[in-house]
């Protein structure tokens, strides 16, 4: 039978990153090939290959019309990233005339390359979601005549590169909170919750480092706790899906009545997740880390502080530029006030007038060969700080008899 002639059909790509996954960015080339193997000769009319990148949500919903009436509303939208399509082996089918233009791979294994540039554009990143998806693929079909064509797809992931080190993703993220439980008529004291993270920005196996203040000023045990949250939202229609799911979390010690508790940089781990999806029009993958006070009984005092998943990480010279503005915010947010010293003043600096003059003598003396500037040089370093003189309309040097004294002119002039 001529259709088990075809014994494999595959797709392979050239590059993989380092965990053996074909990945790539907007702009890049992707290169690869397609494997055919066939035990016997195999008549193929073409070897098409088509590449596509789609953004697509779906979702459902139950609406009642009247007292027995009941229908199903269908929520989807799309939207194309990529469309490449490129043939490798015959031309462009013509139905007509199946015979007309053959190819003829004998048996054993053929490769054929394949190569197509991503658009230069802001690609949404590769996502699995509940009511939705971000995939691309490369779809290969062998047509052959009088035969159904052998398909075969493997898909590659893209990722949209976020930058986490720029002055909006390395600014710190601080909020504080308070709130006062009542029962009846009875009002407790207040719970207060203060929280700071030293930037905005981090990437898959960073640790956060959460500094937070919690007073308990009420009568119930309360508990302090953090989690990282993801949020999808898919839009259809003009309508929202949005589904919440945690991430990572942990808690701190319970904290009865009147007592106060310390976070001084507590460790919250970031594991494998998709970065953030901010420029899809359809999908949305947000972050927000939420510390917490887990009150018993009662309405939980939380405060959200927003995240953004990045893909490309931390410098390491950005890294000590943001510890230390970091340390120094921290500082001032715990209320210790470390200022730096004070500038000397001007005055601190200036050169007694005696210290001028025998600057301005030594370099009289100095030689007119240029090699003697050492002097020079130190005293027009030490210069630049002389203050400008006070203004006065006593000469401070007068001459006898009030005439000017000139320099005299040699008698050959």
């Amino acid at each position: 039978m001529v259709l088990g002639k075809v014994k494999v059909l595959a797709i392979y790509f050239d590059s993989l990153n380092e965990n053996n996954l074909p990945a790539f960015s907007g702009g890049d080339l992707v290169t690869g090939r397609v494997v055919v193997e066939v035990t016997g000769d195999v008549r193929v009319k073409s070897l098409d290959i088509t590449a596509r990148g789609v953004a697509k949500v779906r979702w459902t919903e139950s609406r009642n019309a009247g007292a027995n009436t009941a229908y199903t509303q269908n929520y989807t939208e799309e939207v194309e990233y990529l469309h490449h399509y490129d043939t490798l082996i015959g031309e462009e089918r013509d139905e007509d005339c199946p015979e007309e233009g053959l190819t003829v791979l004998h048996a054993g294994l053929h490769e054929f390359a394949f190569s197509f540039n991503l658009p230069q554009m802001a690609l949404a990143t590769s996502f699995e979601g509940k009511h939705g998806s971000v995939r691309y693929w490369v779809k290969a079909e062998l047509h052959r005549p009088w035969l159904l064509p052998v398909k075969v797809k493997k898909e590659f992931i893209v990722f949209e590169h976020i930058d986490i080190n720029t002055p909006l993703l390395l600014a710190p993220q601080a909020g504080s909170k308070e709130k006062t439980l009542c029962c009846w008529f009875c009002a407790s004291g207040p719970i207060s919750l203060s929280a700071k993270i030293e930037r905005k920005g981090y990437t898959p196996g960073e640790s956060i480092q959460i500094f937070a203040e919690v007073e308990n000023c009420s009568s119930r045990v309360v508990v302090p706790k953090a989690a990282l949250y993801q949020t999808q939202t898919f839009f259809a229609k003009g309508k929202g899906k949005q589904i919440q799911q945690l991430v990572s979390n942990l808690r701190g010690e319970a904290l009865l009545q009147g007592k106060s508790q310390s976070w001084e940089g507590k460790l919250l781990k970031i594991p494998p997740v998709s970065p953030s999806i901010l420029d899809c029009p359809i999908i949305r993958v947000e972050y927000a880390l939420v510390v917490y006070v887990d009150v018993p009984g009662g309405l939980n005092l939380s405060l959200s502080l927003p995240l953004v998943i990045g893909t490309i990480p931390l410098h390491a010279c950005t890294t000590r530029t943001s510890s230390i503005s970091s340390n120094c915010s921290t500082l001032s947010w715990l209320g210790l006030s470390e200022r730096p010293e004070a500038p000397p003043s001007y005055s601190d600096l200036a050169i007694s007038e005696s210290h001028r003059r025998e600057c301005l003598h030594s370099c009289d003396r100095s030689d007119g060969d240029g090699e003697d500037e050492g002097s020079l040089l130190t005293y027009i370093t030490e210069f630049k700080y002389l203050p400008p003189p006070l203004y006065s309309e006593v000469d401070p040097y007068p001459t006898s008899g009030g005439e000017v004294s000139r320099p005299s002119r040699d008698a050959g002039d």
